[in-house]
């Protein structure tokens, strides 16, 4: 083969290495959750530097930084304006072993997309704060069980534009069954931790008291990896759980009526409840221990919490409306009768109804503040509480404040109704039509 002909081969090649740039391809997003990719979105249509953009993305850290403490078993009925960027946020604690289910109904005709979203809190920096789990946007049902004890927040928010009016209940339950039939935690003598031989050990589960020959039920899905006798605990059963990655442990049996490598369902009998072991000097019992890389305290997975929902006693059709206070009282942290005072309210104050939850309102400030009142403190701000006419212009501002924006001017002579008042100010409606707040007289 020629010279010639070997470069005229090469030369092409080396033209096209030379002429040809790295492409580099970006990395593709994958979101963790809709409330991300739903973020990704705006700023893919540069909507996150706009007024509306970023009061959305401030609404979503705000329901994080200043949530509601509640204690579940709880219910709220709350009203997000579609015309506003709001977001909702429940802070509440959660031992290892419980489940958290929340449940969401919208009570408006149209469907809304909300964005349902728990994160464990970590410490006081948001960034430390771990998303945990996502419910479905159109279902509105999350369930979760925590991997630790710690404080949870739910944070609902809708996507732009859209609201509405919606219920939600939060509950903690025991995340499996009692493993004693016909009994509850009342019937545990004996708890995690309690020494044992005269403090030279621990006890490392509960025990349930109950008659002897009392059915043991399987209190979760498992496969049964040991059945027969073994050392202190007498008749024994080991199921793996393998939902939970965790072992439950049955001991002191009377009857085992389970065989080994067989799986089980929750109800199930694996045996009853004797004093076979070294328990055979006290009452009939079940030992019931769990295992995870070491012993857990069992008492919380199968402990049924109080899920009676507490009713609302108030009228919801004021949610999104002014309301006013009939007499001085207490805006609250949190919608229980001793809950942490956030202000003094004077009569006649305007307030926005956002929410209700027992006998209270959940409530916005005219200057951003919210938090709780009773209803039995507050009416509906429909009819005036003073007819007046000005006598000269008054500047009616957007918002009350000094340095508010001014939005119309209320000219002499012009009749006005004061629907109420809010630190120094008025919220007026004139004859003509003009709403806003001015300066009070």
């Amino acid at each position: 083969m020629s010279y010639k002909y070997i470069s005229s081969l090469l030369i092409p090649i080396v033209l096209l290495l030379f002429g040809c740039k790295e492409e580099i391809v970006p990395e593709q997003f994958r979101p963790r959750n809709e409330h991300e990719a739903y973020l990704h979105n705006l700023q893919l249509a540069n909507l996150q530097t706009t007024a509306m953009g970023r009061d959305w993305i401030d609404a979503s850290e705000q329901a994080l930084e200043y949530p509601v403490k509640v204690q579940p078993p709880f219910q709220e009925v709350f009203y997000l304006d579609h015309r506003n960027t709001k977001a909702v946020g429940y802070r509440f604690s959660v031992k290892r072993g419980q489940k958290i289910i929340v449940d969401i109904k919208n009570q408006t005709l149209h469907s809304t997309k909300l964005f349902i979203d728990l994160f464990r809190v970590s410490n006081d920096s948001l960034k430390d704060w771990r998303h945990v789990a996502t419910a479905d946007t159109v279902g509105f049902k999350l369930a979760f069980e925590p991997r630790r004890d710690a404080d949870y927040i739910l944070r609902l928010q809708p996507e732009l534009l859209r609201g509405g009016k919606f219920t939600v209940i939060i509950r903690k339950v025991a995340s499996i069954d009692f493993p004693v039939a016909g009994k509850t935690s009342r019937a545990i003598g004996s708890y995690f931790g309690d020494a044992r031989d005269g403090g030279r050990r621990e006890h490392h589960g509960v025990d349930i008291f109950a008659k002897r020959h009392t059915p043991i039920i399987a209190p979760a899905k498992g496969y049964v990896r040991f059945v027969g006798k073994r050392g202190m605990g007498g008749n024994v059963v080991w199921i793996y759980d393998s939902k939970r990655h965790q072992s439950l442990y049955f001991a002191h049996l009377e009857t085992q009526t389970v065989r080994r490598y067989t799986y089980v369902n929750p109800g199930d009998t694996i045996g009853t409840v004797g004093n076979s072991g070294n328990a055979r000097n006290t009452p009939p019992h079940l030992h019931f221990g769990i295992y995870k890389n070491g012993p857990l305290d069992p008492y919380y997975f199968i402990s049924k919490t109080d899920d009676h929902v507490d009713s609302i006693s108030v009228f919801t059709d004021f949610l999104g409306s002014w309301i006013r206070a009939t007499q001085t009282t207490f805006l609250q942290a949190s919608p229980v009768l001793r809950s942490e005072p956030l202000d003094t309210l004077e009569s006649d104050e305007l307030m926005i109804a956002t929410g209700a939850a027992r006998n209270f309102y959940r409530v916005a400030l005219p200057n951003g503040l919210a938090g709780y009142v009773k209803a039995l403190h507050v009416e509906l701000a429909d009819e005036p509480i003073i007819e007046l006419a000005a006598l000269q212009t008054h500047r009616l501002l957007e918002e009350p404040g000094k340095y508010k924006m001014v939005i119309e001017n209320l000219k002499s002579g012009e009749e006005f109704s004061v629907i109420g008042k809010f630190k120094g100010f008025w919220y007026i409606r004139s004859s003509l039509g003009k709403v806003g707040w001015m300066y009070r007289l």
